[in-house]
């Protein structure tokens, strides 16, 4: 039985949780529950501290988990990335008060920095030569420069206002690039068949988020000009009509540009294009 770890609460926690449910896993019945027992797929459902998932990957049974990249970077295991999935992006830099002379990484050498994740800064500035006092705080950290507890702060942004609310400025380089990932043990191999059958299924949802499928029809004499268009992923499927001159087209296309593909396709000369939001996919 596979033993799979999920987030129990946090911004990966939901997304995960209908990501599964998609893939046809069982989901807890409360929140009380802890453990889901899934005989019919073979899994068992732990519900874990964000936090806490990639050491029990890591060091424990769990088998596998979903949790945010940069949370693994920081748990120092040996857990090992399977794959991105696509939720969850963030993105992790450095900030300094706005009047302070630290512009550039070089500055950070000899400051404190304060962070909640302080193994992957640590790591991040010793791979470059920058040695520095990392100071671990749970939480939020913005006043942690304002309450002398450091000269600079190390935290995930998204649109940078807390930041600047907090008199403070981002500089240099993003340190990384985070988002919900799926994550194995070292004792499971890449291989596995229990691991291939569950990224197969996270990948079907995956994919049927992103796209939707098309059907239109089309004169034959425009197949081609609208093949071009909508390409899909090896090849349209393209059948007569009544009408020999007609023909129907079913293909997927990305959901985020369905629009556009319709205006191109009324203009190749489609006609009755119409578009059904898909749940799942095998591609």
């Amino acid at each position: 039985m596979l033993r799979i770890a999920v987030p129990n609460k946090g911004m990966l926690s939901e997304p995960a949780w209908n990501m599964l449910a998609e893939a046809g896993y069982r989901l807890r019945s409360n929140s009380r529950q802890l453990v889901v027992e899934d005989p019919d797929n073979d899994i068992e459902l732990f519900y874990l501290r964000p936090l806490d998932i990639a050491v029990y990957v890591g060091r424990g049974t769990i088998d596998v988990g979903i949790t945010g990249r940069d949370l693994l970077l920081n748990s120092g295991t040996e857990a090992v990335e399977h794959m991105p999935l696509g939720f969850g992006a963030s993105t992790f830099r450095f900030a300094a008060p706005a009047e302070s002379p630290i512009n550039r990484l070089e500055d950070i050498d000899g400051k404190r920095v304060a962070s909640s994740y302080d193994k992957l800064v640590d790591d991040y500035l010793k791979a470059r030569g920058i040695h520095a006092d990392i100071i671990h705080l749970d939480g939020a950290v913005e006043s942690s420069v304002q309450l002398g507890v450091a000269d600079l702060i190390a935290d995930v942004v998204s649109t940078g206002t807390t930041l600047r609310n907090a008199g403070l400025r981002v500089f240099a380089d993003p340190i990384l690039h985070s988002e919900a990932i799926l994550i194995r043990s070292p004792r499971v191999t890449e291989n596995d068949e229990r691991l291939t059958i569950l990224g197969r299924r996270i990948q079907g949802v995956l994919t049927a988020q992103r796209y939707v499928l098309m059907d239109y029809d089309i004169p034959v004499s425009k197949v081609a000009a609208a093949v071009e268009v909508t390409p899909g992923f090896e090849s349209p499927t393209i059948s007569p009509l009544h009408d020999k001159q007609w023909a129907a087209v079913r293909v997927m296309v990305p959901r985020e540009k369905v629009n556009q593909l319709m205006d191109r396709l009324y203009e190749v000369g489609a006609r009755g294009i119409i578009v059904t939001a898909l749940q799942a996919s095998r591609i």
